[in-house]
């Protein structure tokens, strides 16, 4: 009765978990019979599940059913839970149920406690993946080391500097051009020592990046007035597919969270844990570079500038052109 308990934000390594389950547990041969994909937010997708899990594997190898966006140990009702404890007894040695979801499994919930007793017995194993947030300078770099690991990759600390500039925290970006590097070990522009290729900084300006840019990166702009640096960046992110009520999101949170610490800083200054409390933000450690990167910005500043980006929110929901959107509502009384 194995169960894997895959949950975080981090989809790149939560795919590369998953297809390391595959490479491992079936067959090649017999993937196409062994191997389901089912999303856990279509209740028939759910049931099919839970009934396709009893079933053992056809030929040789395991078999594996994986639900995405599982709503076990995440909510669902009382019927399901019925039917998952069920069918618990009933899967077989060599099938495994890998339940996937972004969210944290609620500890509150039946289900949970289940499976949390099951992981003494080893019938349930847990794995989470969580990407560092995108101002955690230490978690971004600890996050890249550990993708060139995985590929047998050796990084550079310039070249992680590179990629953190240019990235930031998506993983799935990073895996998608380390892979590409790795491919390249036959160009002149590819070290090796043992058989692992190095990064340096020179490879990723070279072959990979270029122009390319994150939200983070916007948002230091526009804190920086420097406006016209911030559409060309954001005109980069559109023609690159970034959808832009994402990057509203994005900006949004990142003003709105410096605005709460502009405001409540004046008051409260020695105490960096309320300020973080109020502000929402998880980790204390973060209000001292916060703090630097809106020195000398008054309250209003701030205002104005959140104004600007919830306006253009406004804007694409009306259906105006996204660049346009950005063009107008950041240049609004400027």
């Amino acid at each position: 009765m194995p169960i894997h308990l895959i949950w975080g934000d981090d989809r790149g390594s939560i795919d590369h978990a998953i297809n390391h389950l595959i490479e491992k547990i079936i067959d090649p041969n017999w993937i196409s019979l062994n191997l389901s994909r089912l999303n856990g937010q279509d209740l028939a997708q759910v049931n099919q599940a839970l009934e396709e899990v009893q079933t053992p594997p056809f030929g040789t190898g395991g078999r594996i059913v994986v639900l995405i966006k599982s709503p076990f140990c995440n909510g669902c009702t009382p019927e399901l839970v019925e039917k998952f404890e069920k069918g618990l007894k009933q899967i077989p040695n060599n099938t495994h149920l890998v339940l996937v979801n972004s969210n944290k499994p609620d500890q509150r919930l039946k289900i949970t406690k289940l499976l949390q007793n099951l992981k003494k017995s080893k019938e349930v194993f847990e794995q989470k993946f969580i990407l560092p947030p995108i101002w955690d300078e230490l978690g971004q770099k600890k996050l890249i080391q550990d993708i060139a690991q995985k590929l047998n990759l050796e990084i550079e600390e310039e070249a992680i500097s590179a990629i953190i500039d240019a990235i930031g925290n998506d993983s799935v970006r990073i895996m998608s051009e380390l892979q590409k590097i790795s491919l390249l070990e036959k160009t002149k522009y590819i070290q090796k020592k043992n058989n692992t290729i190095i990064i340096n900084k020179e490879i990723v300006n070279n072959l990979v990046f270029g122009h390319t840019t994150n939200s983070l990166e916007i948002s230091n702009y526009l804190i920086d007035g420097k406006l016209g640096e911030a559409i060309l960046k954001i005109d980069y992110l559109l023609d690159q597919g970034e959808p832009a009520l994402k990057i509203i999101a994005t900006l949004t949170s990142q003003i709105r969270g410096l605005l709460w610490v502009a405001l409540l800083d004046k008051d409260h200054k020695n105490d960096i844990n309320f300020i973080a409390k109020k502000a929402g933000i998880s980790n204390p450690k973060r209000i001292y570079f916060m703090r630097k990167q809106i020195k000398g910005k008054s309250t209003n500043f701030l205002i104005n500038l959140l104004g600007k980006v919830l306006e253009i929110e406004a804007m694409l929901k009306r259906g105006e052109s996204a660049k346009n959107s950005f063009r107008d509502g950041l240049l609004i009384n400027v």
